[in-house]
């Protein structure tokens, strides 16, 4: 059978998405699954079953794991050990001695994920340009591989200093440990980022080292498991920075996946976009256990260096990200001082949301939703699990009661607190960036995404709410619009007016050349390539940088990136400054071009004809009830105008509109809602 289906499976903390394309029909399928914590392949093997997609006939699938990234949060990952440079053994545990939170005074580092007698050091030494002060010691390098396979340690990270600029003893070590210790997984921190910052490279490699065993047996499970089905296509996976990459590249470096779950839909969103003109977008993605914020900034995310995951850096990049636990699943309680809290706690896949009718009996987001008529017992999630009222009901009245509130007061003031976190959270990466929301469209999906929209658009001004299709598994959507993507990069810091420009194109060329065996080893032909130059740019005595185009056209490079730095600056931060300006880092984007998904058009409805509507009963902030309009969305067409107020059910997801809100259906089924304004 020919192959001919594209498949995308992202994995989170409650449910499993999933979409199935098949490009020659236009045939475009969203599906949700429960996420199997405990058998990970299960799920994904339940989607595919889900999505009537049989392996045999998948082309491409595309795929985003929390598992790397619930291994870390749990502390269930490798024991590993870490090799530095004689007399650096505790730059890992050390770390940087500044205080991120000024005025807390309980205030405590970040844990580390081992302790000071799993680090070794080696004789040898490398200078920041490379040179070789001290050659590395082979006996003593080989009496610390021995110790390392007597204890037992299943992985081990070897960061030594300046291997950035020179990693020929980082290679040599590797190949000391596949002698003297062949089980062990080894990550070298150069793989992972050829660029300054010992500490962050480091911190890098342990992050790598901790879910590298976990991740290759995972990965190699579910190939196994595929290929029993006969799948024999191109299996990709998410990204941190947005792009994706094979799953063979996934298990020799897996700290590129730690933050990829929220990354598909940011991708998704930059080339849904395009296609509907709608340059700069808000992004929120409101799943069953968090809520992530985004920007898209003229069709393209927003990529940075300096992720971290729980104050533990990661040097490598990602998308701009702001992650908090407000989700479907996140629990209402009371806190120590006797108010009312929501998240970041959460029912997660299980037991889930009371709701559900698993077992589970504390109040949630998806409770308090159900409770004031957002959703309802009439429309099953997913097609399948009808809510159960009571229960969300019962759930609800220990809380409610002890505050002496009743059930629906105490839904809305779980709503609200839902609703001005996620405010807090999109005024983060907008207003305290320098951007008014007022100049963005806020692109809303996840299945919780669509019942908070309008009222954070509203709170925010954001003028636009809009809804794409298959909102509930846009993520999943998402991926399959991502390239497979390499990052390189060589620090150089300078002055820019000292720039040499053969100097950067060479080292440029050596990144390409080395993108470019890569690329070919995973099938990616010459015309199937692009390479962008990129720049890390920052005023003299900045920590931090702005990354800027390299110019391609040949002429004096330090012109041009001075303006663009400017007007990015200016963009992003909201100044600019007088200050001398200087590089960091040249970086190489490699990538290997996959065919895009078109997107299927809607018919626009015949002349005379409507779509059928009901009603849904909703309570009110104060304490009224009022008749909404529900329509589905499966029986919307292009052009189709709603009036709000309104609750609009599909498959995957639930959007809300009050009284003054405006909704058309464009052309692809988005959902775009006009906001009233001061409503």
């Amino acid at each position: 059978m020919s192959h001919q289906v594209r498949v995308a499976i992202d994995v989170g903390g409650t449910f499993t998405d999933v979409v199935k394309l098949v490009p020659e029909t236009g045939e475009l399928r969203f599906e949700k699954v429960p996420t199997t914590p405990s058998e990970p392949t299960a799920g994904v093997l339940a989607a595919f079953d889900k999505a009537e997609a049989d392996p045999s006939t998948v082309e491409t699938f595309n795929h985003g794991s929390t598992l790397g990234l619930n291994s870390l949060l749990t502390r269930s990952g490798a024991r590993i050990a870490i090799i530095g440079t004689r007399g650096f053994r505790d730059v890992y545990l050390l770390g940087r001695t500044d205080r991120t939170v000024m005025y807390d005074f309980a205030y405590q580092k970040p844990e580390p994920l081992l302790e000071r007698y799993d680090t070794f050091e080696v004789t040898e030494r490398s200078m920041f340009d490379g040179s070789v002060v001290a050659p590395l010691d082979e006996d003593d390098a080989r009496a610390v591989a021995r110790e390392i396979a007597k204890r037992g340690y299943d992985a081990v990270a070897v960061a030594f200093l300046h291997a950035y600029a020179n990693p020929e003893h980082e290679l040599q070590m590797r190949t000391i440990l596949e002698e003297e210790a062949p089980g062990v997984e080894v990550t070298l921190s150069n793989e992972l980022s050829r660029e300054y910052r010992e500490y962050e490279r480091t911190s890098t490699a342990v992050l790598d080292a901790y879910i590298k065993p976990i991740m290759r047996s995972y990965l190699r499970a579910l190939e196994d498991e595929l290929a029993e089905r006969g799948f024999e296509g191109r299996f990709l996976m998410s990204r941190s920075g947005g792009g994706a990459m094979t799953a063979s590249a996934a298990r020799e470096q897996p700290v590129n996946l730690i933050l990829s779950g929220p990354a598909g839909g940011v991708v998704g969103a930059g080339g849904f976009s395009r296609l509907i003109d709608r340059p700069n977008l808000i992004t929120i993605d409101m799943g069953g256990t968090s809520l992530d914020a985004s920007l898209v900034l003229d069709s393209a995310p927003v990529l940075y260096h300096g992720a971290e995951f729980e104050g533990l850096p990661i040097n490598t990049p990602s998308l701009y990200i702001h992650t908090i636990g407000a989700g479907g699943g996140s629990l209402g309680y009371l806190d120590e001082a006797g108010a009312l809290q929501v998240g970041p706690k959460s029912a997660g896949a299980v037991p889930g949301p009371a709701a559900y009718g698993r077992g589970g009996t504390q109040p949630t987001f998806t409770d308090a939703a159900l409770a004031i008529g957002y959703l309802g017992v009439d429309t099953p999630l997913g097609g399948e699990l009808t809510l159960a009222r009571d229960k969300s009901i019962s759930a609800l009245e220990p809380i409610a009661e002890t505050l002496g509130l009743s059930v629906t007061q105490l839904a809305r003031g779980m709503v609200q607190i839902s609703n001005t976190k996620i405010v807090g959270a999109v005024r983060a990466i907008t207003i305290e960036l320098g951007h008014d929301p007022k100049d963005f469209a806020l692109l809303s999906f996840g299945g919780g995404g669509g019942l908070v929209a309008v009222d954070v658009a509203r709170e925010l001004g954001v003028p636009e709410v809009i809804v794409p299709p298959g909102q509930g598994a846009f993520s999943a959507l998402g991926m399959l619009m991502a390239d497979v993507q390499h990052d390189y990069s060589r620090t150089t810091i300078q002055a820019l007016d000292e720039l040499d420009a053969a100097a950067a194109d060479a080292l440029y060329a050596d990144m390409e050349a080395e993108a470019a065996e890569a690329l070919e080893l995973e099938g990616f032909g010459a015309e199937r390539r692009a390479f962008n130059r990129v720049v890390a740019v920052r005023y003299s005595g900045q920590e931090h940088s702005v990354t800027v185009d390299y110019p391609a056209d040949g002429a004096d490079p330090r012109t041009a990136i001075r303006g663009e730095f400017d007007r990015l600056h200016l963009r992003q931060y909201g100044h600019t400054m007088d200050d001398p300006i200087e590089i960091t880092t040249l970086r190489l984007h490699a990538v290997g071009i996959v065919d895009k998904p078109d997107l299927p058009r809607v018919a626009a409805r015949p002349a005379g004809e409507s779509y059928p509507t009901t009603t849904r009963v909703v309570t009110l902030p104060d304490e009224s009830e009022a008749e909404y309009s529900l329509v589905a969305r499966e029986e919307l067409l292009a052009g189709d105008v709603i009036e709000g107020p309104a609750v609009v059910t599909e498959h995957t997801a639930t959007t809300v509109l009050h009284a003054g809100d405006r909704l058309e259906v464009g052309s692809y089924g988005e959902l775009v809602i006009s906001i009233q304004k001061g409503a």
